[in-house]
């Protein structure tokens, strides 16, 4: 049993420091060693049959605790999440502080649990992005308003949406993790390293001719993680709220829709993603039609 200490780091963060008795790596160690030994290919013995006393001079010990690291973090985390009834967002932050041989190992696990909200009233504030854009639209001699075409329709409905979701982001409190917002940075960071080399561009020009510096371009991640996390919240929480659900059939109508039957069977393996977004939609139009 691995011993810890927790610590609370605030928005949704916690971090675990734990220790690992010298006994458990040694008995890890061991086992590590068995497993490797039992397919090393060594001069003069069938593949995992060399004696344990010769095996140790051809496996290094690097090799051995490269083996016991991979099979020992995921133990802990996994015992952490049991103990603790933890439901993690994303992947834990992992630091081996402390791994020296004959002594106590010491690693540091920093967990993001999902981020919060703390909504306005959405009602009112919706009341007021629709009365400040009924008091700015400029009236046109001779527009009706009900004869718009279907586009000008939707391109009305779109700015009202932006306005609608613009408003409720700044007045929504959200406590998102500063690891979420780290890794997802650094995820688009990589991806743009990626499509910015396709082209045959360096970061450095590439930024350039953006006229963006590595900072500046992460900080414009940083907030886009953190408006697109704030978006998802705050839908949800309404959402949840309003009672607003998907029903069986109407997961089932969207399916028929699909007329390529692969596409369709393909679809209905992923339903819990369709039944997502299909929910969303239906918060999306319940706070346009408020």
């Amino acid at each position: 049993m691995f011993t810890f200490e927790k610590q609370d780091l605030g928005k949704n963060t916690l971090k675990y420091t734990v220790t690992i008795p010298v006994k458990e790596i040694k008995t890890r160690y061991d086992a590590g060693f068995d497993e490797i030994r039992g397919s090393a290919k060594i001069e003069g013995f069938r593949p995992g049959k060399a004696p344990a006393n010769i095996a140790k001079k051809h496996i290094s010990k690097e090799k051995i605790y490269d083996l016991l690291i991979q099979k020992l973090l995921p133990d802990v985390y996994k015992d952490i999440l049991t103990r603790e009834k933890l439901e993690p967002i994303i992947s834990p932050k992992v630091e081996l502080k402390k791994a020296e041989e004959e002594k106590d190992w010491e690693i540091d696990f920093t967990i993001a649990m999902k981020p919060a909200a703390k909504l306005p009233d959405y009602k009112k504030v919706i009341q007021k992005v629709k009365a400040e854009l009924k008091k700015d639209a400029i009236w046109v001699p001779g527009k009706d308003v009900e004869k718009e075409s279907e586009a000008e329709k939707m391109k009305r409905r779109e700015k009202l949406l932006d306005e609608i979701v613009r408003n409720l982001v700044k007045e929504t409190e959200i406590e998102l993790s500063d690891l979420i917002i780290e890794q997802e940075v650094n995820n688009r960071l990589s991806k743009l390293l990626d499509d910015v080399r396709s082209i045959g561009l360096t970061m450095d020009a590439y930024l350039a001719s953006k006229n963006l510096t590595t900072d500046s371009a992460k900080a414009q991640f940083k907030k886009e993680v953190q408006d697109s996390y704030a978006v998802d919240l705050i839908l949800t929480e309404i959402g949840d709220k309003e009672n607003i659900s998907v029903s069986q059939k109407e997961l089932d109508d969207f399916f028929e829709k699909i007329s390529d039957e692969a596409s369709k069977a393909d679809a209905k393996k992923h339903a819990y993603f369709y039944s997502s977004v299909l929910r969303k939609q239906k918060i999306i139009d319940f706070l346009s039609d408020l």
